[in-house]
């Protein structure tokens, strides 16, 4: 019961902390700037806020428009639910495969770009048209980064190859190197950050993610801002974890969890130091460029795979 406990834990401080965390590279983005910054629970009363608010719903909205902001919700719930945040070895870990988290995500996009659809304006079906497009090229890339993982840890199993590169130690890996930059370009794609998106913005030309939400607001809009924190943090961990794992607890002892607690805390927030910095002194790109950035991410997890397989298997 223990064990079951700390995994609901792991779980909740993943839903409770994403807001934070979001929070937090708005913070530091705004110091780079040179501009007065929220507070670091600003996201909290933003969502407090839209909770409060009625959900308005156009005439022609159908059910499914209703229904798109609990799936995505869900489905990204249950992909954080499977990434080990404190601990490995935890109940989940049976599930904790990564490519049922790629599932996860594909499933709440493809809900998401319906719903865009759905209402039938111009600025939904741009949004989910520009998403399925980002889509189809950034799982491939996504793919061959972890099928890198998998290969050096034998194992799809995020607990599986946390416990690999621990048992390992410092050791350079070429394969790991590459699928690390594979993977950081996949999540700036996959969250709609600078330089492939900008989720501040709403100009009409520019947005992505934003464009299919536009037709949402209250409960249903603050579950898709959650969900979008929560992805986030998600893609943090993954690569906080997976690529730096010295902290994580192996055996679910106070001690080690509170050295756990303190690492990852310590991972994200100089991950999200670095994404502030890197959408200070980036600007956006247009969006014909995108396919390049991504055939870039493709291309560094193909040559993650092939180092692997000549440099590292004896």
């Amino acid at each position: 019961m223990k064990i079951w406990a700390l995994a609901l834990l792991q779980s909740t401080a993943f839903v409770l902390l994403a807001p934070l965390f979001a929070g937090w590279v708005k913070w530091v983005k705004c110091r780079l700037q040179n501009r007065r910054p929220p507070p670091l629970a600003q996201p909290y009363r933003d969502l407090w806020k839209l909770f409060g608010k009625e959900a308005l719903l156009s005439h022609n909205a159908s059910i499914l428009f209703r229904i798109v902001p609990y799936i995505v919700a869900g489905a990204t719930l249950l992909a954080a639910a499977v990434v080990p945040l404190l601990a490995v070895n935890l109940p989940t870990a049976a599930i904790a495969d990564v490519i049922v988290l790629t599932g996860f995500f594909a499933l709440a996009r493809f809900f998401l770009a319906l719903a865009g659809m759905d209402v039938g304006t111009a600025f939904g079906g741009m949004g989910s048209s520009r998403e399925m497009t980002i889509s189809a090229l950034a799982e491939p890339a996504m793919l061959l980064a972890v099928f890198t993982l998998a290969m050096v840890a034998a194992s799809t199993n995020l607990s599986t190859v946390i416990e690999q590169v621990l048992s390992d130690g410092l050791v350079l890996r070429p394969s790991l190197l590459f699928a690390l930059l594979a993977m950081c370009l996949v999540a700036v794609a996959e969250t709609g950050r600078i330089p492939v998106d900008n989720p501040a913005t709403h100009l009409e030309l520019t947005m992505i993610h934003e464009a299919m939400i536009l037709e949402y607001s209250g409960r249903h809009l603050a579950l898709i801002e959650w969900a979008a924190q929560l992805k986030l943090m998600i893609y943090g961990v993954l690569i906080a974890n997976i690529f730096f794992p010295w902290g994580i607890a192996t055996t679910p002892t106070p001690v080690a969890l509170l050295v756990a607690v303190a690492a990852i805390t310590a991972k994200l927030s100089i991950l999200g130091v670095l994404l502030a910095t890197g959408e200070s002194v980036l600007a956006k790109m247009r969006l014909f460029r995108v396919p390049a950035f991504l055939l870039l991410a493709l291309t560094l997890g193909f040559v993650g795979l092939l180092s692997h397989i000549i440099l590292e298997i004896r």
